[in-house]
């Protein structure tokens, strides 16, 4: 008996590997197409030419290009696998949505990027008029395969904001979390969620009423970004004057970054305008710091440039190069925990459940009267 599972397992074995390199030639055959489509884009010219023309449209706004990147590749994803779609659109315009957040201010991780470019080309198997998935589900359920197709894609809609928050609060992903936070930021994210969907599908604990849809919704916003609204109340960089960047350093706490926006002319000769985040170490004063990251500065008149940027230092790293003139010097400053804004949000949360709470009292009420 002992002989006989060995054999039939063996045998499960060689079907599974039988099965498995079946189904990969479809996945590299796309894999392969994809391949040829971004070397043809990379060669001809046309990636650089769509990232300008989707950087034109949106008109340097960093919300702007993130739609028509997800507009993009909701129709490149029905024309393509999803793995293909997501090589061509990340080769196309990660690298633009990266530079355009650095020119806004906003360090978008490449990471976060990737995911969002994947998540719209996931959505794209359920949009219509192809929508294959919608298609397989059709197939099953017997019902029309485009009625299918547009119910999915309002239903996906739901959760198209995740991956704009990927963008815009990188603790979803969990980058430079401690485990403790990221066990926290899991939590507040799925309670976020149920909040959303509740909010997005008119029903909580009862039907929602107009007010209370934006209350959730509110809710659910303050609960992913907590951020955005202490921003508002207490700014967390200082500005200050170019000229100041010295005095700036020597106040910036070690291991803070000191947010320098600089002009100059890249690689190609033409003028770029962007944020860096120079990293501070250790140093008695702003000379020192600054040259331990890797920095030498000169004055003229009234501007700051960089003199010199040590090879391999921070200053390198994060971009910076010589005689870049320094724009603007913002400084960290001390400010409370986002997390605060937890508790106005959360008592709102109290307020609607409250609310329909009451109105699901009085329902039963009525029905045990009559």
């Amino acid at each position: 008996r002992f002989a006989n599972d060995v054999v039939a397992g063996v045998k499960d074995l060689i079907d599974g590997l039988i099965v498995g390199a079946r189904n990969m030639i479809g996945i590299g055959i796309a894999t392969a197409t994809a391949g040829i489509i971004v070397g043809v884009v990379s060669q001809t010219g046309v990636g650089s030419a769509l990232a300008d023309v989707v950087e034109v449209l949106s008109g340097g706004n960093i919300l702007a290009i993130l739609f028509l990147t997800a507009i993009l590749s909701l129709i490149l994803g029905m024309g393509l696998p999803t793995t293909a779609n997501y090589i061509v659109v990340s080769a196309l315009l990660a690298p633009v949505i990266v530079t355009l957040g650095q020119q806004n201010g906003l360090i978008v991780p490449l990471i976060a990027v990737h995911l969002f470019v994947f998540y719209f080309g996931i959505m794209a198997d359920v949009t219509p008029p192809v929508g294959l998935a919608s298609f397989a589900a059709a197939a099953v359920s017997g019902g029309d395969p485009i009625k299918t197709g547009v119910v999915a894609f309002f239903y996906s809609l739901r959760t198209a904001a995740l991956p704009f928050l990927f963008i815009f609060n990188t603790e979803l992903l969990l980058i430079d979390v401690t485990i403790a936070q990221g066990v926290f930021v899991f939590i507040i994210a799925t309670f976020a969620m149920l909040l959303f969907a509740a909010a997005t599908q008119g029903w909580f604990l009862a039907k929602n009423r107009f007010y209370e849809t934006i209350a959730l919704l509110l809710i659910a916003f303050t609960l992913f970004r907590p951020g955005f609204w202490m921003d508002m109340v207490f700014p967390p960089f200082e500005e200050e004057a170019p000229a100041a960047i010295v005095q700036a350093a020597a106040e910036t706490p070690t291991g803070q970054d000191l947010r320098i926006r600089v002009s100059g002319v890249g690689d190609l000769g033409d003028p770029i305008e962007f944020v860096s985040l120079l990293p501070i170490g250790g140093g008695a004063t702003g000379e020192e710091r600054l040259e331990a990251a890797g920095l030498a500065m000169r004055t003229e008149g009234d501007r700051m440039f960089i003199d010199d940027v040590a090879y391999g230092s921070p200053a390198q790293a994060a971009g910076l190069d010589w005689d870049q003139k320094i724009l603007r010097v913002l400084k960290p400053v001390p400010t409370p925990s986002k997390y605060w804004m937890f508790i106005p949000a959360l008592l709102l949360l109290a307020l609607v459940v409250m609310l329909q709470r009451g109105r699901n009292q009085r329902g039963t009420s009525r029905t045990v009267t009559a």
